[in-house]
């Protein structure tokens, strides 16, 4: 059986194929248009795995742009496609920390990874990828270096949670020369805490796992492990659960 899911993020789609023991996956940048994401995606899955459109037996899609994709079998939201997948990766978590580019979630699961209860921010840039990428634009770096940069030993308390208003904070803390490293590793406390607020009020449980392309981050898992007084595990293709779930729900819908 050959089967594919579809994740299409605000940030960037991600795919994976199963094609038996398997594996196939891709991430491209999402782009102004979710659909033509999601068909890029597609094409790119099957010309690496060789495979044609034809020989797919169920495709499934989710993620916040699975509504204008045309080309799926089946729409399944990120929260279910994010517990299957984490209990595939990770099978002793009970908790999950998804952290995307627009949108931060706390899942709890059992034992088998069925949704026992979830929260979710999408209200609010805070606590989110799109949070940190503002203020990486802000310290004049890539969202990507910004772990590497940070120092906790100096770490510097950001006040807002406001996208707006922490950007001016900082623009204000680098005029008057406070490090960039203390500064970096004070806006992954902010996410730290705003995620783990949400955590605590969903009563998370170890094993815990923290998934979504922040997740790359280490300084956002340290703070998370601190705030929560716990320890946090980032799945290996942690950018990849939700993909990796909707193509196992696409298998458990044919058998």
């Amino acid at each position: 059986m050959i089967t594919v899911g579809v994740d299409i993020g605000s940030v960037a789609p991600k795919g994976v194929l199963l094609n038996g023991e398997k594996r196939y996956s891709t991430v491209l940048p999402t782009g102004w248009s979710p659909r033509d994401a999601g068909e890029k995606i597609l094409s790119t899955l099957f010309r690496e795995s060789c495979i044609g459109q034809h020989q797919v037996d169920y495709i499934i899609v989710t993620g916040y742009g699975r509504v204008s994709f045309g080309q799926a079998d089946r729409t399944v939201t990120e929260i279910s496609c994010h517990a299957r997948g984490v209990a595939a990766l990770c099978p002793e978590a009970r908790t999950i920390i998804d952290i995307g580019g627009q949108d931060s979630k706390v899942i709890s699961i059992n034992e088998k990874g069925k949704v026992l209860d979830f929260a979710m921010n999408d209200k609010c840039a805070a606590g989110t990828g799109k949070f940190l990428q503002v203020m990486a634009n802000t310290l004049g770096m890539d969202v990507a270096e910004l772990a590497a940069a940070e120092d906790p030993s100096e770490t510097i308390t950001i006040n807002s949670m406001c996208t707006v208003f922490a950007e001016s904070e900082i623009i204000g803390l680098l005029a008057r020369n406070i490090s960039k490293g203390g500064i970096i590793a004070g806006l992954h406390q902010s996410v730290g805490k705003r995620v783990a607020s949400m955590a605590r009020r969903m009563g998370a449980r170890e094993k815990i796992a923290f998934t979504g392309g922040v997740a790359q981050n280490a300084g956002v898992r340290r703070a998370l492990e601190e705030e929560l007084k716990n320890s946090v595990v980032v799945p290996e293709g942690c950018q990849f659960t939700g993909a990796l779930g909707a193509a196992l729900l696409g298998i458990e819908t044919r058998q």
